[in-house]
């Protein structure tokens, strides 16, 4: 748990909040990083978290757009394509949390140098 003044929040809770993830998205995020190795199609996501595909399909695109996955495409012999999703590392994950959080303690310190 991290203190900050008179609330308490969980680890997940500020990367959750930093992030601007849904609870989907977070499951989803936490499943590809604890399998960090692996690539996987949505289908296998929707499969492995129980989401509907349709909400695991919005999460990886919000997602890849925050940078926190890695796509690739495979494309099929008839035509078409495929994309398959992993995580970034931990670490790279981590560097992007704390690159919110260290804004965000910037914007306060500007707020209470204007602050009488």
């Amino acid at each position: 748990m991290i203190d900050f003044a008179c609330k308490r929040f969980s680890l997940d809770e500020v990367i959750r909040c930093g992030l601007g993830l849904t609870k989907s998205d977070f499951a989803i995020m936490s499943l590809l990083v604890r399998g960090s190795n692996y690539f996987l199609t949505t289908v296998d996501i929707s499969k492995k978290t129980g989401l509907d595909l349709s909400t695991v399909q919005r999460s990886v695109k919000k997602l890849y757009e925050r940078k926190i996955l890695v796509r690739k495409q495979e494309n099929l012999k008839n035509g078409g394509y495929i994309f398959y999703y992993k995580a970034k590392s931990r670490k790279e994950i981590k560097d992007i949390v704390l690159k919110i959080v260290d804004n965000w303690s910037e914007r306060v310190e500007k707020e209470l140098i204007g602050w009488r």
